[in-house]
């Protein structure tokens, strides 16, 4: 098992709409052997309320030298503070809002360190009052590089278009670890741009965390 454990200041999401907007703790697990994996996902806020929950199920279906094909579908649930007011009281609630998602994920090795690759995620709401179906496309790269003999960084920018039923849009984004190795922590920072959206939320996103490696599953660069 593998897994990693990050805090970080502001709780960002893939898609934006579902991002929490305020510190966060991130619980990311990999349990699996051969081309089967699971690879569960746990969000909370620092003050402990949960925040998102997804269940990943991923499948390596082609493994060659330089091309990949991986397959995953997951159900989740987002986690919403409700407020609803009955005889002029209000009251507060935690709502969980239920999806079904469903991912494609080719990537092709460029060279020694770097890669590039085709995203697609698809979801369907299984409850009326949210987002009934989703469209993820992103054309993104990773990068790993070298700073010295004792620090390496991880990049992975990407372009992608976002659509959440009649309402679309398209961002950039990069994610961005520093590691040290043999040290079990990394730094992480995320940023996110809209570039033209109709979508709900805010146009820019950033954060910053510190991630804590599980079972010895750190960088180990040469």
């Amino acid at each position: 098992m593998r897994g990693q454990i990050t805090a970080t200041n502001n709780g960002v999401s893939l898609i934006p709409a579902f991002s929490l907007g305020k510190p966060a703790v991130l619980f990311d697990m990999n349990v699996g052997k051969g081309r089967l994996s699971f690879d569960p996902m746990f969000r909370f806020g620092m003050n402990g309320k949960p925040w998102a929950f997804v269940f990943w199920w991923r499948y390596k279906l082609i493994q060659q030298k330089k091309f990949n094909l991986g397959l995953g579908a997951h159900p989740s649930v987002v986690f919403r503070d409700v407020s609803v007011t009955e005889n002029g009281v209000a009251r507060n609630f935690l709502a969980a809002q239920r999806y079904f998602a469903w991912e494609v994920s080719p990537t092709y090795l460029l060279v020694k360190n770097a890669n590039l690759g085709f995203y697609y995620l698809g979801s369907k709401g299984l409850t009326k009052d949210v987002i009934q179906n989703t469209t993820f496309l992103a054309l993104r790269s990773v990068l790993n590089l070298k700073i010295s003999n004792k620090f390496s960084l991880g990049l992975i920018p990407q372009i992608y278009y976002l659509k959440m039923d009649d309402k679309d849009g398209k961002y950039v984004n990069a994610t961005l670890n520093l590691f040290k190795r043999n040290l079990p922590v990394s730094l992480n920072a995320v940023v996110s741009k809209a570039i033209k959206t109709e979508i709900l939320g805010k146009d820019f996103l950033w954060s910053l965390g510190l991630v804590y490696n599980i079972n010895n599953q750190f960088n180990k660069s040469k």
